[in-house]
């Protein structure tokens, strides 16, 4: 009998491709990756990702560098466009 399966929502697209191990960790990944962060100079909970490393808060317009799929608690040089 086979085991029930266990559902990995947006990786699911690999299907039994790379292995389950390296797929939970996309999965981990894009999770953090997606969410809505925390602006470190407004703290308006809407700061989204631009590019790997690159964040940008929806509401002060600030723009600054973190982590690549984080934002971390100490900001980088704010640069205001």
């Amino acid at each position: 009998m086979a085991e029930s399966m266990k559902h990995y929502k947006a990786v699911g697209r690999y299907g039994t491709r790379y292995g389950r191990r390296n797929r939970e960790k996309v999965a981990l990944i894009e999770v953090e990756q997606k969410k809505k962060h925390k602006c470190p100079y407004c703290a308006f909970p809407k700061v989204g990702r631009i590019s790997t490393g690159i964040w940008q808060c929806d509401k002060c317009k600030a723009k600054f560098t973190s982590r690549a799929y984080t934002v971390s608690k100490v900001p980088a040089i704010r640069s205001v466009e």
